[in-house]
């Protein structure tokens, strides 16, 4: 089997990038295209070598260290370009919760003493900080500071 393996020469490479792609389809996220892709360009650049009569110039241990540049280079040139902050969304404020009611009046529940209490958001009690306030007062939602609301008398 290893001498069949030996005799494909530049075909190993379009094998394991169609194997790697294979994979692809099977592992969930994107983790074996890049070497897919990297071992067919090492294939493509080991026949056009050995097609012009240098192939004893494109050897196999040069051939891994191209492959292995190759992978390198595409892995991070792809984390380059989906990198997470530059990922744009209609609703940014969908994962934090208590941002997204900046901006609206709310009624203190339990009341603010030594810059705590509690205010009620449509049938919710969030904890909240700001001013003094007794029960009752309305109140404006100014920002979030972890899962508290800050808050200031309207």
């Amino acid at each position: 089997m290893l001498d069949f393996l030996v005799n494909l020469g530049f075909w190993n490479w379009f094998l394991l990038g169609l194997i790697l792609m294979s994979l692809e389809t099977l592992v969930p996220g994107v983790h074996f295209l890049w070497f897919g892709l990297a071992a067919m360009v090492v294939g493509v650049l080991a026949f056009a070598v050995t097609a012009a009569g240098h192939a004893e110039l494109f050897s196999w241990p040069w051939q891994l260290v191209v492959f292995a540049l190759i992978s390198v280079a595409t892995v991070f040139w792809v984390r380059g370009l989906s990198s997470a902050k530059d990922a744009a969304s209609d609703l940014p404020d969908l994962n934090v919760r208590g941002a997204q009611y900046v901006g609206r009046l709310v009624v203190v529940e339990d009341a603010i003493a030594g810059g705590r209490g509690r205010v009620r958001v449509g049938d919710t009690l969030w904890p909240a900080q700001g001013a003094d306030a007794v029960k009752g007062t309305q109140v404006k939602v100014t920002g979030v500071n972890g899962t508290v609301l800050v808050v200031e008398r309207a």
